[in-house]
């Protein structure tokens, strides 16, 4: 077997342990579970998860995970709680502890501290029966046979299961929210999934320049509007509403076709109907109708009268493709 390949087996053979260790934790599930979700749900406090090592990871990203879809959540380093963060933590918190074996040190030096300040306490461990499973007011069994490492020793396959049994707590607290798209957008206001989710139509046409005929206008009146704006495409109006399009296509086309030219009109060369949207739509719906139509501009109106053009490039530029 040459190098290639061998490599491509030890990849195969992790992720295959890894999906068999995560599809297993389905069946591990108990009420623990459904009752530390409802917990943290009428809980008037934050989520505070701690963990050590590539627990402590693991419990950052449930953190984010858990802020981003509307369930305030703390980090707290299971080692710099014994030495001062435990401050951090307030009567009504709801603390999630995260360990594999549930018998680490720091494990055993924090939780009868957490028990102390009667804060209830979630488990996240491999091992129910270690000192932090035996103490938590829920369990959440992250049990693995075998870590993907094949000395079985460095945190893989347990690391995942943990990520995802926090990823199952977000999700079932996001839809007992009721957490919407909308909540969610105010939460990512930037980049590009924020601004798939809150950026409009008029967010991007306001930024173009807005080409325009009539229909008696001259071809070299629309060849320069078009060349002026910039945009490939110029709309035909009348009485601010849209009657028609033309685009570059449109020109290259009607110059093959026409022995004489001189005469023509915008009226003569534009195309009827054509594809328009809202400016108060969702950028993203502008993208949609583009692919749908195989087109690259969409018209934009503000109460059925123009307003502007939207191009594939603004979408581009701002992520949304």
């Amino acid at each position: 077997m040459n190098t290639k390949q061998s490599i491509l087996k030890t990849a195969k053979t992790t992720i295959q342990l890894e999906s068999k260790a995560i599809n297993n934790l389905s069946d591990l599930l108990t009420e623990d579970f459904a009752d530390a979700v409802e917990l943290i749900y009428k809980s008037k406090g934050r989520v505070i998860i701690t963990g050590i090592g590539k627990s402590a990871i693991i419990a950052n990203k449930i953190v984010a995970t858990l802020n981003s879809t509307g369930t305030p959540a703390v980090f707290m380093h299971a080692a710099d709680a014994i030495h001062g963060d435990l401050g951090l933590m307030l009567e009504d918190d709801v603390v999630i502890c995260i360990s594999k074996s549930g018998n680490t040190p720091e494990i055993k030096v924090l939780v009868p501290l957490i028990k102390n300040a009667n804060n209830k306490m979630i488990a996240i461990t491999g091992n129910k029966d270690s000192f932090l499973g035996l103490q938590a007011d829920y369990i959440l069994n992250a049990y693995v046979a075998q870590e993907a490492c094949p000395n079985n020793l460095a945190p893989t396959t347990s690391t995942t299961a943990q990520l995802v049994m926090g990823d199952a707590l977000a999700v079932c607290l996001l839809e007992l929210r009721g957490f919407s798209s909308k909540d969610f957008a105010k939460y990512h206001p930037g980049g590009a999934l924020g601004k798939r989710l809150y950026l409009r139509v008029n967010d991007l046409s306001s930024q173009n320049l807005k080409p325009q005929v009539g229909l008696e206008t001259s071809l070299k009146e629309v060849i320069v509007e078009i060349t002026e704006k910039m945009l490939g495409v110029t709309a035909v109006v009348e009485n601010d509403k849209i009657v028609g399009i033309i685009t570059d296509g449109d020109l290259r086309r009607m110059l093959s076709k026409s022995d004489s030219i001189t005469n023509l009109k915008a009226k003569d060369i534009m195309s009827n109907n054509p594809r328009r949207i809202a400016e108060d739509a969702m950028a993203v719906d502008a993208k949609e109708l583009m692919e749908q139509f195989g087109i690259s501009q969409l018209l934009v109106e503000n109460n059925a009268k123009y307003a502007g053009v939207v191009h594939l490039h603004d979408l581009i530029k701002e992520g949304i493709i």
